[in-house]
């Protein structure tokens, strides 16, 4: 298939006007300009007229289980009661309900964009039936929360863990994700790090979310403190951030996506540099609960690779009476508003190119190259291509087209 486009944004060369993307199968071949493209007498051409022809976007970060939760959790005074609301939400759902949420997840991130989203999995009992209502990659990452000390080498868990090796995973990929510092133990951090080495699998975790982790981590106190103080052993705390914790017992390497990290020790932002880190940033979620500045800067000066996510809706601000959807194009005005002095080109990267880092697919994913998926995504041109990189990141309506390993899903 050849494909023409007004603006051709391969994102890792400049914008390409009136482009041409050649793809075989699953995978891009060629890209260039339209003059150059000699069209073969039996290739199939599509012609996508006043259009933006980019990288599918890819979402670092996402609960799709929660998606139906929009609007159902207002902001709490205080980052441990969000905690609890959220667990008694889920414990008045079914199956059913987790299920249409996810699909609904789905279909949102197909309207605004995505082809690939990591997506942390609350309820595994889903898969792998759920994989089969999506059209875009899904890499799933199984959520593990545990209090108790011992529990890494409980037979239950063990069990689980290879029930969920033992499924079909798409293209191969998946991973695992011990939910926070504060909702895991260290025996257990150091357990699903041995586990993800052994079987070349990613993991991802919440750290340094709120400051009442940091509190908590820091000095012993504060409300997230006091809250888990009857539940958990507190002997990890008051040893310094999360980021020393997690460092302490051997979590940190570059198979870790760490989300939020929102809060930074003094040397915390060099830590993660050292160790390979990738760091997910979900602005918008970021924007709920009110947080101090995300330290961008720090952690970019330091090295380390920065992506966007999406979070789950059950954490996202209503605005203009307009419903919640997930959406990175949200995301990146969103980032683009809180950080302006990071240019449109920077943050269109961290929706594709870093994005694919993190998830070990570069020049796979996020970028149009030869060689690379044919994940493609078309949306309305305006202005010279000078500005296309502005043009993407204020996008507010759905997209023309979407393409997932060669194939349309969305238009043209």
């Amino acid at each position: 298939m050849l494909l023409r486009s007004r603006i051709v944004v391969p994102v890792i060369n400049s914008p390409i006007e009136d482009g041409a993307v050649r793809t075989d199968g699953d995978r891009i071949v060629w890209v260039g300009r339209w003059k150059d493209a000699s069209p073969g007498s039996s290739e199939e051409v599509a012609d996508l007229g006043e259009s933006i022809l980019l990288p599918g976007l890819i979402n670092a970060h996402c609960h799709l289980d929660y998606t139906d939760m929009a609007g159902l959790i207002p902001p709490q005074k205080h980052f441990a009661d969000w905690i609890k609301t959220i667990v008694t939400l889920k414990g008045a759902w079914t199956e059913a309900d987790f299920l249409r949420s996810w699909k609904n997840g789905i279909d949102m991130l197909v309207g605004a964009g995505v082809t690939t989203v990591a997506d942390i999995e609350a309820i595994p009992e889903l898969l792998p039936n759920a994989w089969k209502l999506s059209p875009i990659r899904v890499i799933s990452f199984r959520e593990i929360i545990t209090l108790k000390s011992g529990a890494a080498n409980d037979p239950e868990l063990m069990r689980s863990v290879k029930n969920w090796a033992g499924l079909p995973h798409p293209e191969g990929q998946t991973g695992l994700s011990p939910h926070a510092p504060y909702t895991t133990t260290p025996e257990l951090l150091r357990s699903a790090a041995g586990v993800a080495r052994s079987n070349g699998w990613l993991l991802t975790t919440h750290v340094a979310e709120s400051q009442e982790e940091m509190d908590m981590f820091c000095a012993r106190k504060g409300p997230l403190y006091d809250w888990l103080r009857t539940q958990r052993d507190m002997s990890d705390c008051g040893l310094g951030s999360p980021v020393e914790h997690l460092e302490r017992h051997g979590y940190l390497s570059n198979n870790l996506i760490a989300v939020h990290l929102n809060y930074l020790g003094v040397n915390d932002a060099h830590t993660l540099a050292r160790r390979g880190v990738s760091v997910v940033h979900c602005p918008r979620s970021h924007d709920y609960f009110g947080h101090q500045s995300f330290p961008f800067h720090e952690l970019r000066t330091a090295g380390v690779n920065i992506c966007l996510g999406t979070d789950s809706l059950a954490t996202i601000r209503k605005s203009s009476g307009q419903p919640a959807k997930l959406s990175l194009f949200a995301e990146m005005r969103a980032f683009a508003k809180a950080c302006p002095d990071v240019s449109p080109e920077q943050i269109l990267e961290m929706a594709t190119l870093n994005a694919a880092k993190v998830l070990r697919r570069e020049g796979i994913l996020g970028q149009l190259s030869p060689g690379a998926k044919a994940d493609m995504i078309a949306i309305p041109v305006s202005g010279h291509a000078s500005q296309v990189a502005d043009v993407i990141v204020n996008l507010e309506g759905p997209v023309r087209a979407s393409m997932v390993n060669g194939q349309w899903i969305r238009g043209p």
